[in-house]
């Protein structure tokens, strides 16, 4: 079997011989019910080959698709004139940088169809274009719009600059609406879905199917195509890693499903994690790796976010399921880049519970996150992880503490916000890398940080102060009871106060404890 890494295009994907999970029966009912459609999901998702299936499609072209559900459904093939707009190839820092992208495109339209002197701005040219498309071919025109929202995203931070592309993109796209009777279909994809005043508001008419269940699937590997494609091969990957296939399953349903688009809905795989994890027989990180979400850092750091709220966001739909490009909540963007996912719905009040969708989304973001909200460098994470675990693994809080107290040294460690937050968020990184391979147990109030970890021979129970005293966390596990639970557990114990200074920025003092008791 050839895996489809990277492969965007479906003509090449056929012709070269590479697997391909079946979404053509979806493509032909959104094809043949409606008209104007925008899908956000996750980048590595397969949304540039859900365009690219259908260009080939409603070009005509019915020799690629023998075999396929499509086949079946289609009767008349017709080939129709395809403007398809990719977004992503270009670096948007500039004020003109837009500006480029479009005119290469409508200057290589209008060799095909022509142009009118008249015809001036960018929406002007488009709207000549599909005219003279239809009236060339005597078909509808067919739109596609690959990483719409790509411009507006590199542009976070920089509002002018946003602003301008969104004013060039709203006038570009309302011409989707005037052109409705020269229009077949068209279709536009991104991460994020901006709203209200932005780009979307002059197309009114458009469906979104980013959280229609009828769609949901339509981009995403489900469990039963996972099992109907690829079942010897996750049975290969099994052997290899000294998995049964049974196991193997479970193991990949938890590094890489989860993702669900809507309540009530299957998880989805990321196809891009799946097809790397098959075809190098190796679990790993492969989504993450692809790419930084460093506007989300942006977005979050300049919002003042609290990072342990990330698994407990409670969120109304509307709130979800669009944002405003000068909105300062980082939550709806960080929902549709995909690091979270729905967890629940209370239909009743229309709240969304979110978490992450799995573990290879909820560690890479962790770890992304450390430099940027910890004094440890980008190149040292790795080591700093490493050596935080085996010195609770080897029952050494001393050493532990001490990294603990080296890492906020840095007194010239830039921390912007309330000195609280940072402390909060900082604590937050260090346990959640822990609790992916120790036990973590964790509460947290008001600058307080409970914790508890547990590995094979130790248990460590911790308290945290800010601007107090390692004995006063000391006492407060001793009057609250935290080592209690763990009376009868053979793993040696081991009571830790943490007192934070606000002052220093740092670690002032710690006291350790061993547990007689325990």
């Amino acid at each position: 079997m050839i895996y489809p890494i990277g492969i965007q295009n479906f003509e090449s994907l056929i012709n070269d011989g590479y697997v391909y999970v079946d979404k053509t029966a979806l493509v032909y009912q959104m094809a043949t019910t409606g008209r104007y459609y925008f899908l956000s999901r996750p980048r590595r998702f397969g949304k540039s080959l859900l365009l690219s299936t259908l260009e080939a499609y409603l070009s005509g072209k019915k020799e690629l698709f023998r075999g396929l559900a499509i086949e079946k459904l289609e009767h008349k093939w017709e080939e129709h004139p395809i403007l398809h707009l990719d977004l992503n190839t270009a670096k948007y820092d500039a004020m003109d940088s837009l500006n480029h992208v479009l005119d290469d495109s409508l200057k290589k339209w209008e060799e095909i169809y022509g142009t009118f002197p008249t015809e001036v701005t960018f929406a002007l040219r488009l709207k000549g274009i599909v005219e003279r498309a239809y009236e060339k071919t005597g078909h509808r025109v067919v739109i596609l719009v690959d990483e719409y929202d790509k411009p507006m995203l590199q542009a976070i931070g920089n509002e002018t600059l946003q602003a301008e592309y969104r004013s060039t993109l709203k006038a570009f796209y309302s011409v989707l609406k005037t052109q409705d009777r020269y229009i077949k279909l068209a279709f536009l994809t991104g991460v994020t879905k901006f709203g209200k005043v932005s780009v979307f508001s002059d197309l009114n008419n458009l469906n979104d199917i980013s959280m229609d269940d009828r769609y949901i699937n339509i981009c995403g590997i489900t469990d039963g195509e996972l099992h109907e494609y690829f079942d010897n091969d996750v049975a290969l990957l099994g052997e290899r890693n000294g998995l049964t296939k049974e196991e193997c399953y479970t193991k990949l349903k938890e590094q890489y499903d989860g993702y669900h688009f809507d309540y009530k809905t299957e998880g989805l795989y990321n196809p891009f994690s799946i097809l790397n994890t098959l075809a190098k027989m190796k679990f790993a990180n492969y989504w993450f790796e692809t790419g930084t979400p460093s506007f989300l850092v942006y977005l979050m750091k300049n919002s003042n976010y609290q990072l342990d709220k990330l698994t407990e966001e409670q969120v109304p739909g509307d709130f979800l399921n669009s944002i405003d490009s000068m909105s300062r909540n980082p939550i709806p963007v960080i929902y549709q880049s995909g690091y979270l996912t729905i967890k629940g719905y209370n239909e009743e009040f229309d709240i969304y519970r979110l978490g992450f969708p799995n573990k290879e989304v909820e560690s890479g973001f962790i770890k992304y996150l450390i430099p940027f909200y910890t004094p440890v460098e980008e190149e040292k994470t790795g080591f700093f992880i490493t050596n935080f675990i085996m010195d609770i693994r080897r029952g050494a809080p001393e050493s532990f503490m001490q990294r603990m107290q080296s890492m906020f040294a840095d007194t010239d460690y830039k921390i912007t916000g309330k000195m609280e937050l940072y402390f909060q968020n900082a604590m937050y990184l260090v346990f959640k890398m822990l609790g992916f391979y120790t036990d973590v147990e964790r509460t947290t109030s008001n600058g307080r940080i409970d914790i508890v970890l547990k590995t094979k021979d130790y248990i460590y129970v911790m308290e945290l102060k800010l601007d107090g005293s390692a004995d006063d966390a000391l006492r407060q596990i001793e009057e609250k009871g935290y080592a209690l639970p763990f009376a009868k557990d053979p793993r040696k114990l081991y009571k830790i106060g943490v007192d934070f200074s606000s002052e220093t920025r740092g670690i002032k003092e710690w006291k350790i404890i061993p547990d007689a008791d325990a």
